[in-house]
């Protein structure tokens, strides 16, 4: 999982963590509209209840992020949509910790707007089936990136969590591909069948 609980940071790390997540959620909602909320409220839900579907890897599981879903269907919006879905799997379902929703946030929400980034960026050009390819690339990007960050986090605690963080790399690997897909497969469909919802982010 991509999640680090409490206790784990040290809290000059976790407090850092609400601040940079603080000042990217108050930039994303300066450029928010009224008919963005329900967009917003929806891929939030996703990615809630994303966190509940595991699949087994050796003695344990992963989940989905769909953190580059998130990014492909709401562009900068996908960091706020995170920070709630954390927030909601924290106090629900104890799934992750308290302390560490800022650099959860940051662990997810940063890939988010790097795979919204790719996504825009591949929309320039004059390709057949190019939502397909680039939202695929985009749904690998996100978990990637998640995983990067919370491997780098996790190797800047010492050798004790060295093996761990090998562990939790290469257990993703599967969701890094299923990710691309589902949102490879979902950006191509609405393309085709609702081209508006992709307007924003294009």
């Amino acid at each position: 999982m991509v999640h680090i609980s409490d206790g784990v940071l040290q809290p000059q790390v976790w407090i850092s963590g609400f601040i940079i997540t603080g000042l990217i959620i108050v930039w994303a909602l300066t450029k928010m509209r009224v008919e963005d909320v329900p967009k917003l409220s929806v891929v939030t839900a996703a990615v809630f209840v994303a966190s509940l579907i595991h699949f087994p890897v050796g003695p344990t599981s992963v989940h989905l992020v769909l953190n580059g879903f998130a990014g492909v269907m709401l562009g900068i919006f996908a960091y706020p949509a995170i920070f709630i879905a954390l927030i909601l799997q924290a106090v629900l379902f104890q799934h992750g910790g308290i302390t560490t929703i800022g650099i959860n946030a940051i662990n997810m929400g940063v890939p988010a707007l790097l795979a919204a980034g790719v996504f825009r960026y591949g929309m320039k050009f004059d390709l057949k089936n190019k939502e397909t390819i680039f939202g695929a690339i985009a749904g690998g990007i996100g978990v990637a990136g998640a995983v990067l960050l919370l491997s780098i986090e996790l190797f800047s605690l010492g050798e004790a969590f060295e093996t761990v963080t090998v562990f939790v790399a290469v257990a993703h690997i599967p969701v890094i591909v299923i990710e691309a897909v589902f949102t490879g497969a979902l950006a191509g469909f609405l393309a085709k069948v609702k081209p508006e919802i992709l307007e924003g982010i294009r």
